[in-house]
């Protein structure tokens, strides 16, 4: 027997969002935020309380600028989550591109209480003072690997 196309593996014993949620966080790391969002959404759609789904959705509207959406799926992660390091330091990220950069350094300053060793916290701390002096910034989002 001959295949036109090659089998995908089957993967066994995961949540059906698994295969959505890796292909997005590829898509994320390739900078392809529109498929990106597509994929988390699809993640999400079929797993609702799938936390990593969420949070890769809210960050693939930030980076698509779609604000709004991106409020709105935070809030979701908020819920699921709690207010965690990896979750605040997004939310700052969000606040740093809707303009609130007091905002964006208070929740920002709350990630590193409780996570005083995470380098993305400290960068985008830095990058919010860099900003006060002109220099330029890139903001660092946490997407799980």
């Amino acid at each position: 027997m001959t295949f036109d196309r090659a089998v995908e593996d089957e993967i066994y014993g995961t949540l059906p969002a698994a295969k959505a949620l890796d292909m997005g966080k590829s898509h994320y790391r390739e900078g392809q935020f529109g498929l990106a969002e597509q994929s988390f959404r699809r993640a999400v759609e079929q797993d609702k309380g799938n936390i990593e789904g969420w949070l890769g959705l809210a960050a693939s509207y930030d980076r698509l600028r779609r604000f709004d959406m991106a409020g709105r799926a935070y809030d979701v992660v908020l819920k699921l989550a709690g207010r965690t390091p990896a979750v605040l330091n997004n939310l700052g990220y969000h606040y740093i591109l809707r303009g609130d950069r007091a905002r964006a350094r208070a929740t920002l300053e709350e990630a590193l209480q409780k996570d005083p060793e995470n380098q993305h916290i400290r960068n985008n701390i830095e990058l919010i003072t860099d900003m006060r002096h002109g220099g330029s910034w890139s903001p660092r989002v946490t997407i799980a690997h």
